[in-house]
């Protein structure tokens, strides 16, 4: 150790964001641990050991802590009280004893501790600032690049690291190829002891509320608020709005002008249709806009089942309840309501 190696521990501390004494009281525990391993024997010697390492010359002295008692019958962790007090009279009975044993030979071992620890630490300061990074950006948006698939899991690099778009996280049809960059949801951050793992989806319906905060400022503002959202990835999301400014139109601030917006969205998305729906506080009100594109002609509600009946035009039927069933599902979905559809003249039968 030297004073050259202080000043590049100082350094990586600076650089590294790590803790300086919390790094060489890490280095000293080392090294106690590498005088035990090295040169510590079951005979005489203490395996009792305090590690000093000046923190600016660098020096390391190694102390063997010995008891003082009045008679000796471990020779390893006990010494005279006569003795004791030749190394200092301030010692008296029970104190613990410090007795000077560096090896000269140690500074070797020291060295090789010393750069284990400090590299290991290095690891673990650079795996907590990537997670503490991430963490702050969970369930929120984020860009990446993709870079291979392996086992159905499609691997995204994020710049510092990489990310898992697992299979169930994957859109419907979509290809992943290499060098494509994507706006993905961050699901979940984890710190495990290979440092942080981040999961990311396409699919999870808060990709596309952040997509819609991104693209309409009046979102962001909180001017229009995102009320509900209801997804079947790759094929069709319904996004229910509001806002309770009455001269601030809600579903055309997200449509945008020309409908630039949602298409930016729909193209993020690779054509997934984007029904958007005005939200209302009344429950049948709130239904029938739900079943857009189709128009309901009446909807009479059970509050304590929580389910809605609704009536529509023959010619609409098909359209109100969609292809296999999809729009009435993404309705009931979107407003937490149970839904049954009937044409008009099923429902006067």
């Amino acid at each position: 150790m030297n004073e050259e190696f202080i000043g590049a521990l100082r350094e990586i501390v600076k650089e590294k964001g790590i803790s300086e004494d919390l790094l060489f009281t890490t280095i000293e525990d080392a090294l106690v641990a590498a005088y035990k391993k090295n040169y510590a024997n079951t005979g005489n010697s203490s395996q009792n050991v305090r590690v000093s390492m000046n923190r600016e010359s660098g020096e390391i002295h190694v102390y063997s802590q010995k008891k003082a008692v009045e008679e000796v019958t471990d020779l390893g962790n006990e010494i005279l009280i006569e003795d004791a007090k030749k190394i200092s009279p301030r010692y008296e009975l029970e104190d613990i004893v410090e007795i000077e044993v560096t090896p000269r030979t140690f500074g070797r071992v020291a060295a090789q501790s010393a750069k284990q620890v400090v590299v290991q630490r290095i690891k673990e300061a650079e795996r907590n600032i990537i997670y503490n990074e991430f963490i702050e950006k969970e369930f929120d948006i984020i860009t990446g690049t993709v870079i291979r698939k392996d086992k159905g899991n499609v691997f995204i690099d994020l710049g510092k690291i990489e990310a898992i778009l697992g299979p169930t996280e994957q859109m419907k049809g979509e290809n992943y190829n290499f060098n494509e960059r994507l706006k993905l949801y961050i699901v979940e951050v984890k710190n495990t002891t290979k440092g942080a793992q981040i999961v990311v989806s396409r699919t999870h319906p808060g990709l596309v509320k952040r997509l819609f905060e991104l693209e309409v400022p009046e979102i962001y503002e909180g001017v229009v608020e995102i009320k509900s959202i209801a997804r079947e990835a790759g094929s069709r999301t319904k996004i229910a709005v509001y806002s309770s400014d009455e001269n601030v139109d809600a579903m055309g601030a997200c449509v945008g002008p020309k409908g630039t917006r949602v298409q930016n969205i729909v193209e993020e998305l690779k054509n997934e249709k984007i029904d958007i729906i005005k939200w209302s506080k009344l429950p049948e009100e709130y239904i029938a806009n739900a079943l857009s594109p189709a128009k309901a002609i009446d909807v009479s509600i059970d509050e304590d089942n929580k389910s809605a009946k609704v009536v529509v035009e023959d010619n609409q039927l098909s359209l109100a309840i969609g292809k296999e069933g999809q729009n009435v599902r993404l309705a009931a979905k979107l407003t937490g309501w149970k839904i049954d559809i009937k044409s008009k003249s099923q429902s006067e039968a």
